[in-house]
C-alpha cells in the first residue's frame, strides 16, 4: 500500500494523509520564503531613489538623497522619537476606541434589525464624508489637545471595525444556532460559544485595516492643529523646505503602521490556531 494510502486509512479519510509539524527552523525557512520578495521589492525601490538622487535628475530640495534622509534620522532621532511616540500613543488610543464602539455597534445591529437599518445609512453617509474636511470642526469644538486626533482617528478606523464584525455575526452557520438552542443555550451562551469565536476571522481582516487607517486618521488630525506628532513633523518640513526631515517623517509613519499591523498578524495567529487559513500546514490532499 503506498504511503499516501495507508497515512489516510490509518486517519479513516481516503486520499487524505496528515503532515508532520513543521519545527522552528522550517518555520524560519518558511518565513524566509514569504519575506524575500517584498524585501527585494524595498531594496528595490531603495536603489532606483538612490539612482534618481545620485544622477540629479530631480532636485535635492525636491527629492533628497536616502544618505541625506539617514542623516537626519541619525542626528534627530530624539526629535522624531518623541513626536513619534505622540501620533502612535494617539493612533493606539483612537484604535482601541474604535475597536471598543465598533464591536458594540455591530453586536446591537446584528441582534436587532431596527437599529441596523436605523443606523447603517448614517454609517455609510458619515463614512463617505473626507475626514480632513471636518477636522477643522473639532480642533474648534475640543481644542488643540489630543482629543482632536483621537476623534479622526476614530471615524476613520470605526468603519472596517463595524463592517467586518457584521459580517462574521452574519455569517455563523444556522445549523449551528439552531443546535446550540436545540441543547438549551440561552443568546448568551450562544454568542459567547458560537457567534463570536466563528466573528472572528472577520473581525481581524477588519482590524488589520482599521489599525492602518488610524495611523492615517491621528496624523490627519496633527495636520489641522497641533504643536507635536508626526503631523506637525511634516507640516512644518513641507513649509521649511526641509525635504530629508519630510521624508524621514512619512518613513517613521509608514513604519508606525506596518508595525501595528503585524502586531494585529500576531495575535491573530495566537488567538485564532483553530482557523483553517491557520491549519493549511496540517493537513493536505493525496489526489
Amino acid at each position: 500500500m503506498p504511503a499516501a494510502s495507508a497515512a489516510g486509512a490509518g486517519n479513516g479519510v481516503a486520499g487524505v494523509a496528515e503532515r508532520a509539524r513543521p519545527g522552528i527552523a522550517d518555520r524560519a525557512l518558511e518565513t524566509l520564503a514569504r519575506s524575500w520578495r517584498p524585501l527585494a521589492l524595498l531594496v528595490a525601490c531603495f536603489a532606483v531613489w538612490w539612482a534618481v538622487s545620485a544622477a540629479r535628475l530631480v532636485e535635492p530640495y525636491l527629492v533628497p538623497s536616502p544618505g541625506s534622509t539617514l542623516q537626519v534620522m541619525r542626528d534627530k532621532a530624539g526629535y522624531i522619537w518623541h513626536h513619534g511616540w505622540v501620533t502612535t500613543y494617539e493612533t493606539l488610543l483612537g484604535f482601541a476606541i474604535a475597536v471598543a464602539v465598533g464591536v458594540l455597534a455591530a453586536v446591537i445591529m446584528v441582534y436587532s434589525s431596527t437599529v441596523e437599518k436605523t443606523l447603517y445609512p448614517v454609517l455609510l453617509f458619515a463614512q463617505v464624508i473626507p475626514k480632513i474636511a471636518i477636522a477643522p470642526l473639532f480642533i474648534v469644538w475640543l481644542g488643540f489637545g489630543i482629543a482632536p486626533k483621537i476623534v479622526v482617528a476614530v471615524l476613520i478606523a470605526f468603519f472596517p471595525v463595524v463592517i467586518s464584525m457584521v459580517t462574521g455575526l452574519k455569517s455563523v452557520d444556522p445549523e449551528m444556532v439552531q443546535l446550540s438552542a436545540t441543547m438549551g443555550a440561552g443568546p448568551l451562551q450562544t454568542f459567547v460559544k458560537i457567534r463570536f469565536p466563528a466573528s472572528l476571522p472577520h473581525l481581524f481582516s477588519g482590524l488589520k485595516v482599521a489599525v492602518t487607517l488610524a495611523v492615517t486618521g491621528a496624523v490627519v488630525g496633527e495636520f489641522v492643529g497641533a504643536n507635536e506628532g508626526l503631523g506637525f513633523v511634516i507640516l512644518q518640513a513641507n513649509g521649511n523646505l526641509d525635504t530629508p526631515m519630510l521624508f524621514a517623517g512619512l518613513i517613521v509613519m509608514s513604519l508606525i503602521g506596518v508595525v501595528l499591523f503585524l502586531l494585529v498578524e500576531i495575535a491573530e495567529k495566537l488567538l485564532l490556531p483553530w482557523h483553517a487559513s491557520r491549519r493549511g500546514d496540517a493537513v493536505t490532499t493525496t489526489y
